[in-house]
């Protein structure tokens, strides 16, 4: 279903399940949920999964460390981690994120070519996403503090809310949000 207004998700940071370490998605319009996410190891912030409203793994997000390295690199790969490694172990990622040291801002590469740009406040809790492919640089996501229409109050640092471009995919966006919590 194509639309020319910007979807509007909601994020709370809660997990579904007993004891986990994620978060669930929905979507404004209807408040079905769009998006799981959570992780099955000890740190989160090394190894986490994407799933849809199924529980089917749409990426695994890892944490890449290089030896004596000082900058943060994710990796998210297409997928769950069992599929990649039952045959297809080579498979590269389909994206690349590198945190700018010292800036609240990373560089992210998508194997399709896409180049995207992410700047946050880590104290007023927004992130942008800007697609910067053709040399043009234009805003595709946003994630923001969720308000409270009736008395425009916060809902609280755990209540967020993700506007997505149309055109834009969904899935893509959302990982990107979720290498950005590992990275904070």
């Amino acid at each position: 279903m194509s639309t020319s207004c910007p979807a509007r998700l909601t994020i709370w940071r809660k997990s579904l399940l007993f004891h986990g370490n994620g978060y669930a998605v929905f979507n404004n319009l209807d408040g079905r949920l769009v998006f799981r996410v959570d992780n099955y190891a000890c740190d989160w912030r090394e190894e986490t999964f994407l799933m849809d409203s199924s529980g089917n793994v749409l990426f695994t997000i890892r944490r890449r460390r290089k030896k004596l390295g000082i900058s943060g690199s994710w990796e998210a790969f297409r997928g769950d981690k069992e599929e990649r490694f039952g045959g297809r172990e080579n498979q590269k990622p389909l994206i690349k994120v590198t945190k700018v040291l010292g800036n609240p801002s990373c560089k992210i590469t998508v194997a399709a070519g896409d180049e995207y740009h992410m700047e946050w406040s880590p104290n007023q809790g927004w992130s942008k996403i800007y697609r910067s492919t053709t040399g043009l640089i234009s805003p595709v996501a946003e994630v923001t503090r969720k308000c409270n229409a009736a008395s425009e109050s916060f809902l609280g640092k755990d209540v967020l809310t993700l506007t997505v471009q149309p055109g834009v995919d969904q899935a893509l966006i959302m990982a990107m949000v979720m290498i950005n919590d590992a990275m904070r």
